[in-house]
């Protein structure tokens, strides 16, 4: 009975100690997985995955930085691959951070080499919408920029070969071997008229030179003009400050034979109205005078008994 006991109590030890370990192990994964590492997501389309595999390196300035956790395909009709990375905790990793594919030459494997942003942009901490961890970007490497620039290279000269063949076709060919025989016609041509060429341009010469004559003259004419012109303007301008005086007397003349005329018409009708007075007076008397005189007999014996006035008497 002592000896089962013993043996049931080693093993129930063992199973402790089995379960405490087993626990300590899940825990210290679950730790490092929550505080060791940060996950990142890169999605690449442009380059290919040759080499990589999970647990292959992610470096950064070549220092290893963390590892490849897993890879799939990315939903969605472009054909990208989704890679998850694991990163040290310690490594920041900012926006405008990209990754690309680095892969030996020799040996074939490949490593993801992340290209980190500018240091004082700020860290690349959050998940875009939809996404379970934050998004690296998709850079080129150094060797895809040869390459593309190589390939661009290859077809520029495919091009300008391709052209050279258009130049150098049958028909330009003739029309090069045409052009040349005109070329040569034509030089020989001139070298059979080299005087009368010369004469040609001896004759454009001397015409030049008297262009040249014909525009000094001209300048010295327009000259001579301007000079008039200047002269003409200061005569025309000395008459209209004379004018300008002149209607100035005028205006002051007009004014003095206004004011002289309009006293004598104030004083016209003032004599006019007195005359008229007179004349009246006149015409009283002379009408006075005319109905005494239309009766002789009143003038010589007097006036008669109906002719009395008021107050009078015969005497």
């Amino acid at each position: 009975m002592e000896t089962e006991g013993r043996y049931t109590l080693v093993g129930t030890l063992v199973l402790a100690a089995i379960a405490l370990m087993t626990a300590a192990i899940l825990w210290l994964a679950g730790v490092a997985d929550t505080i060791a590492y940060q996950t990142y997501t890169i999605y690449f389309k442009q380059q290919s995955l040759d080499g990589l595999a999970v647990g292959s390196p992610v470096k950064m300035r070549g220092i290893k930085v963390g590892v490849v956790e897993s890879y799939r395909f990315a939903k969605g009709g472009d054909e990208a691959v989704s890679v998850t990375a694991r990163i040290d905790e310690g490594v920041p990793v900012h926006a405008g951070a990209e990754a690309y594919i680095k892969r030996n030459l020799v040996t074939g494997i490949a490593s993801v080499e992340i290209n980190n942003g500018l240091s004082n942009s700020p860290l690349l901490g959050k998940a875009p919408k939809g996404e379970r961890y934050p998004v690296i970007a998709e850079g080129s490497s150094d060797i895809d920029k040869v390459a593309t620039a190589v390939s661009r290279l290859a077809e520029n000269g495919a091009q300008v070969v391709e052209r050279v063949n258009t130049l150098l076709s049958d028909e330009n060919q003739r029309a090069i071997s045409q052009t040349l025989a005109n070329l040569n016609e034509l030089s020989t041509h001139l070298a059979a008229n080299k005087q009368s060429l010369d004469a040609v341009v001896q004759g454009i010469r001397d015409a030049s030179d008297e262009f040249r004559f014909a525009g000094a003259s001209i300048s010295q004419a327009a000259t001579r003009a301007e000079g008039s012109i200047v002269g003409v303007g200061n005569d025309a301008e000395a008459v209209l400050k004379e004018a300008s005086v002149a209607l100035e007397a005028l205006q002051r003349d007009a004014s003095l034979i206004s004011g002289q005329i309009q006293q004598l018409t104030e004083t016209s009708t003032l004599e006019l109205t007195n005359v008229s007075r007179d004349v009246r007076t006149s015409t009283d008397a002379l009408t006075t005078a005319g109905q005494r005189l239309s009766n002789p007999r009143a003038i010589l014996f007097g006036p008669g008994q109906t002719q009395l006035g008021p107050g009078e008497k015969l005497p």
